[in-house]
């Protein structure tokens, strides 16, 4: 007799679409791990921006096959281990599934170099919401403009995920916060997590209330996740020798990939570029992207180093992670329609 293989929920796509109509809940068989790889039971499931790509077919450097489960980032337990990473065994871990898509299942397969551990002692939901977005601002604030305190830092988009994150850090680096977001209650959230001024950026200039804040000086640090919509004006809005931050293009993910910047425009600014992309990779796998592709990925072992430090900070209550809403598993299309349509705040865990 032939022993049925255990299986598990997960939400998948066949074809591309917005979330509520085209995520299908399924019963698959549970993945088994191969050679260095984790098979972690999920216990929250984070949502983020780019999950969306996954499911609509917008910009994304590698289209996955169908059908599959998008979900780019699990909190849970180590169940099983491929040969060469046993002593993961049975830890608490944040992590990346393989390819970036596999989350929102009940159990993914990880990679050990996108994978940290989060003490037991910190609890769901906040456990689920350490990585993408801690991580994301840590690596633009200090390692990439080495926040000092005193600076007055410009978070855009500062009531999503990331930049509640960047509030939270650069509020405890000492920095002054200047937050832009689109609705007056996602300014209230800002102020609530430290943000000395916060701009609604559909009914507001942000560069003229920069301006004013900073004696018409500019700000020291622009941390922008949004890109094309609001860099023009950024630019006009940060001062000689700042540093600006490049974190994302939600506005219009397109132009990640097109020619948009206007060199002379940089130039003129007399600013530092800072870019960040947050792709763990171990040394050989470091070496392999720079002579094939040119690029430079994250040190896993800095990975190690900013996970650690974002875990004391909480440990010690110097942050809180920024929860916006806890959802059930079986409200994921719904909250990733929602998450599109701009009507979240913080990190929206879902709980399977």
């Amino acid at each position: 007799m032939i022993k049925a293989s255990a299986q598990m929920r997960a939400w998948r796509l066949h074809a591309y679409g917005q979330p509520v109509d085209v995520l299908k809940l399924e019963h698959i068989d549970i993945p088994e791990p191969g050679d260095g790889e984790l098979q972690v039971k999920v216990l929250g499931i984070p949502f983020n921006l780019n999950d969306l790509e996954r499911v609509t077919g917008g910009n994304m450097m590698v289209r996955p096959e169908f059908p599959y489960s998008p979900g780019m980032e699990v909190m849970g337990l180590v169940e099983k281990c491929g040969k060469g990473c046993e002593s993961w065994q049975g830890k608490h871990v944040v992590a990346m599934p393989a390819g970036a898509h596999g989350g929102y299942a009940e159990y993914a397969i990880c990679p050990p170099v996108s994978a940290f551990e989060v003490p037991k002692e910190i609890p769901l939901p906040d456990a689920a919401a350490l990585y993408f977005p801690y991580h994301l601002a840590w690596l633009g604030l200090i390692e990439r403009a080495k926040v000092q305190a005193g600076e007055t830092v410009l978070i855009h988009a500062a009531a999503g995920s990331v930049g509640s994150a960047a509030i939270q850090l650069a509020v405890n680096a000492g920095a002054r916060v200047i937050a832009t977001a689109g609705a007056d209650e996602k300014l209230d959230w800002c102020r609530k997590l430290g943000a000395d001024i916060a701009v609604n950026y559909h009914s507001d200039d942000f560069v003229a209330v920069v301006k004013e804040a900073t004696g018409k000086k500019g700000v020291d640090i622009v941390f922008d996740t949004v890109g094309e919509a609001v860099m023009e004006q950024s630019l006009g809005a940060i001062a000689y020798n700042g540093r600006y931050i490049m974190m994302g293009f939600s506005s219009d993910k397109t132009v990640a990939d097109e020619k948009f910047l206007v060199p002379r425009r940089l130039a003129l600014s007399n600013i530092s570029l800072c870019t960040v992309m947050l792709a763990y990779a171990d040394e050989a796998m470091s070496d392999f992207l720079k002579d094939a592709m040119g690029w430079n990925f994250v040190p896993a072992a800095l990975g190690e180093k900013i996970n650690s430090i974002i875990v004391s900070l909480v440990q010690n209550g110097e942050i809180k992670p920024a929860i916006g809403r806890v959802v059930g598993f079986e409200d994921i299309p719904r909250t990733l329609q929602d998450l599109a349509d701009r009507k979240t705040v913080g990190k929206v865990i879902a709980i399977p």
